[in-house]
């Protein structure tokens, strides 16, 4: 069984179809690999919420101080970004002269984070920017890099900070503005991972790049619902291609819905006929929510980057899971366009992780 989509102005109609999946390349929107790529290492570094988070033993580093003794926000957050790279390159025994490439992104302007922490680093380096989807683009864009044997280590990085985001995207802190039910907190944190063709794994066996949708949502404290349109079109694309099923997955992961996008996630899903059953939501893992004061969950590029890399990847390594689809989604709004009443386009990158490559599984 697979799920076809055709798009009807603002609706998708599914079609069920029987048919075996051809191996090729490339189907539809969704690339696969004939020699899947392996993720050889992680590393995960949080601040002061994530410490006191369900997932802190996920981390390979935590602070108590969000500034990381650093003078402004923005540099905090390119120095989340040094110590992840740091613990990447350690865990690995790698050093950074043997990497061809670090793919990296952020929510500051310009990806100035990203660009500040490299530029002493001397490596060859591709700014990333889809919001907080930008971890499941850096993996999808360093897989191709390494399963077409341009690169033989690639990482992928990415960040947020609760802090820099704030200033840039609503009000700076000082203005101690009161925050909706729907709105999400910003995951002060960095994941990293590094890829190479060859491995023991994780493996990286598809991946679905996506397309922007805007379903007219203005609200910028309302991001999940923002992206829950997309999220859920890249998932049936996938599924359409693949022609899988849901069920043969331990878990559908997405980057940050949060309990209110997730909500619609699930909802629109139904409506195209898939009943997901087996969805989890980084932005609602990493923080207890009626516990921290999160409201709908977390967001941020570093939500998806620190829960894959410090929850998920080991627990493939370690063969508690077998098979997961993760999802990084994001909200692709900027100061600018929300001051002028834009509405608010989403986008959602999707890639397939197995604990073993497809020529084992098969």
């Amino acid at each position: 069984m697979r799920y076809r989509l055709r798009k009807m102005g603002n609706t998708f109609e599914k079609q069920v179809e029987r048919g075996r999946l051809v191996d090729c390349c490339k189907k539809g929107d969704t690339l696969f690999f004939k020699n899947p790529p392996s993720i050889t290492g992680s590393a995960t570094v949080g601040g002061k919420k994530e410490s006191e988070g369900p997932l802190k033993d996920c981390f390979d580093l935590l602070f108590e101080d969000n500034t990381l003794g650093e003078p402004t926000w923005e540099k905090s957050e390119s120095a989340l970004q040094r110590y992840c790279i740091e613990q990447l390159l350690q865990k690995t025994n790698t050093k950074m002269a043997d990497v061809d490439y670090v793919l990296a992104g952020d929510l500051q302007n310009q990806c100035t984070a990203s660009a500040y922490t490299l530029r002493g680093l001397d490596v060859q380096f591709l700014g990333l920017y889809g919001a907080c989807s930008t971890m499941a683009e850096g993996l999808g864009v360093a897989s191709v890099l390494a399963a077409g044997g341009m690169a033989k280590r690639v990482i992928a990085l990415a960040s947020s900070h609760f802090c820099a985001a704030e200033r840039q995207f609503r009000s700076p802190l000082e203005y101690g503005g009161k925050r909706t039910p729907t709105a999400q907190w910003t995951v002060t944190a960095a994941g990293a991972m590094m890829l190479e063709p060859e491995g023991n794994g994780p493996f990286v066996r598809a991946v679905t790049f996506g397309r922007i949708r805007d379903f007219e949502v203005t609200d910028i404290t309302n991001m999940g619902a923002a992206m829950a349109p997309a999220a859920a079109e890249t998932i049936l694309r996938y599924f359409e291609d693949s022609n899988e099923l849901p069920e043969r997955f331990d878990g559908i992961y997405t980057g940050d819905l949060g309990q209110v996008g997730s909500e619609l996630l699930l909802e629109i899903l139904k409506k195209n006929g898939m009943d997901l059953k087996n969805h989890f939501d980084c932005g609602t893992m990493i923080y207890d929510l009626e516990a921290q004061q999160v409201q709908s969950g977390g967001s941020g590029c570093g939500c998806s980057a620190s829960v894959f890399a410090g929850k998920l990847l080991p627990e493939l390594k370690k063969g508690k899971l077998r098979r997961v689809l993760v999802l990084s989604t994001g909200a692709l709004m900027s100061q600018t366009t929300t001051l002028q009443g834009e509405s608010i386009p989403g986008i959602a990158h999707l890639a397939e992780l197995s604990a073993v490559s497809k020529e084992e599984q098969q």
